[in-house]
């Protein structure tokens, strides 16, 4: 009888362990250097495969099916010699892109390239300054919303040279990454703010904020731009970008900015204009036009139905001007630190001329002088040209910079500056472009 009952109880036991379920097995991410978060968590199998799984070190995951090794992150390195002693030290790249990053020398990061970030273009040696008919002297308008029958318009710009692919017969392509494309082409002044000048090369100008500085300074033609910028701690410099311009030419004014904005809503204008000190009021609508009865050969017109403005002075300038904001994606990339209270907006700008002298001076005018040789280091990632105290202005409409030219008088328009075109992500075009990081 007892070893009936033993035997039973043998059975029973047997029975039980073959039913209960195995306990998951317990694993590890050993990569401790490249994911240090996920070497110290505890993973468990799956029920699909409790005996039989492994650690995927990149999502942290426990899978049955071991996955392939993850790939070693790639170092990179700042080689920018302006940035040796805040960022001289090796960068990994993030998980999101191992093998594919770059060195962000401001913020001393390694990044993955994106739509924001864009190493600078080759340079490119431009075609020599074409010549243009003087135009013929405007009469005077007693409309300001269209110019009078006898009003002669800006001189006629000749077209730009084809690009070498189209030349040779191949085939125009448009570009589908508009930051990308268009802030590597001549012409530019992106980002922080980068400026891309009439000799094609490119190189930051970070001013400081809430100071101004001569951007173009002539004797018929002065620019100043006000910056506006947040500070960042770890690099002793200010993040910053245009946030107006003051334009002087003969003996007029004209004032065009961005108003501080929390929210942005590109449905809402936030464009503020001023000529010679009195408040410029233009209908909201593409193509919406206003001109100054006493000068007709100045007008300000509506590129979009908001936020977007051509001024245009007949001889002597163009300038295109968008307010653009910093988005919250351009702030995560850049470490910006923006918030709710100001989305820091800011103005792309487009410049064209059309009677610069050779002797121009100003962070952008310079590359336009004749005698130009640019200062700017090649073969670094971030070139930085230096010469804030010569360019500093003690005011939105003063001409006491350094380099100040300004005389107040117009010239002819001999010297028509016309150059390949160039289109920041608000849309606009032209060499001598400034648009946002």
């Amino acid at each position: 009888m007892a070893r009936l009952l033993l035997s039973a109880l043998v059975l029973l036991t047997v029975a039980l362990s073959e039913g209960a379920p195995n306990k998951p097995k317990k694993v590890k991410c050993n990569d401790k250097k490249n994911f240090p978060a996920c070497f110290h968590k505890d993973l468990y199998c799956p029920d699909a495969c409790p005996q039989h799984c492994t650690a995927n070190c990149t999502t942290c995951q426990p899978v049955c099916v071991p996955p392939p090794h993850p790939p070693k992150p790639h170092k990179v390195k700042c080689k920018d010699k302006n940035y040796k002693k805040t960022c001289n030290k090796q960068l990994y790249c993030p998980a999101e892109c191992p093998q594919t990053c770059i060195a962000d020398c401001p913020t001393c990061q390694a990044v993955c390239p994106s739509a924001s970030y864009s190493p600078p273009p080759p340079v490119v040696t431009p075609s020599p300054p074409a010549t243009a008919p003087t135009p013929s002297p405007p009469t005077n308008s007693t409309s300001s919303s269209s110019p009078s029958p006898s009003y002669s318009p800006p001189p006629a710009t000749p077209s730009p040279p084809p690009d070498s692919s189209e030349a040779a017969g191949g085939k125009r392509v448009r570009c589908k990454n508009s930051p990308v494309c268009d802030c590597n082409k001549p012409g530019a002044v992106c980002q922080d703010p980068r400026f891309i000048g009439a000799d094609g090369i490119t190189f930051y100008f970070h001013g400081k904020k809430d100071r101004d500085f001569c951007i173009v300074s002539d004797t018929n033609l002065h620019i100043n731009a006000h910056f506006i910028g947040r500070r960042n701690e770890n690099m002793g410099r200010d993040f910053t970008w245009v946030q107006s311009l003051g334009i002087l030419f003969g003996n007029h004014q004209i004032f065009v900015g961005a108003k501080k904005t929390a929210t942005w809503d590109n449905a809402v204008d936030r464009l503020e204009l001023s000529f010679d000190g009195l408040p410029v009021y233009i209908a909201e609508g593409e193509g919406a036009k206003w001109q100054p009865t006493s000068e007709p050969g100045i007008t300000i017109t509506r590129s979009r139905d908001t936020n977007a403005v051509v001024i245009e002075v007949e001889g002597n300038f163009q300038i295109k001007a968008a307010i653009v904001p910093i988005t919250a994606e351009d702030s995560r990339i850049h470490k910006y630190g923006i918030t709710d209270e100001d989305c820091f907006a800011h103005l792309d700008l487009g410049f064209k001329f059309y009677s610069l002298s050779g002797e121009v001076n100003g962070v952008l005018g310079q590359t336009y002088a004749s005698n130009y040789v640019s200062r700017v280091k090649m073969g670094v990632e971030m070139p930085v040209l230096g010469g804030r105290r010569e360019f500093a202005s003690s005011g939105l409409f003063s001409t006491d910079c350094a380099v100040a030219r300004f005389k107040g008088t117009q010239l002819s328009s001999a010297n028509n500056f016309q150059y390949a075109n160039l289109h920041c992500a608000s849309g606009l075009d032209g060499r001598g472009v400034v648009c946002k990081r």
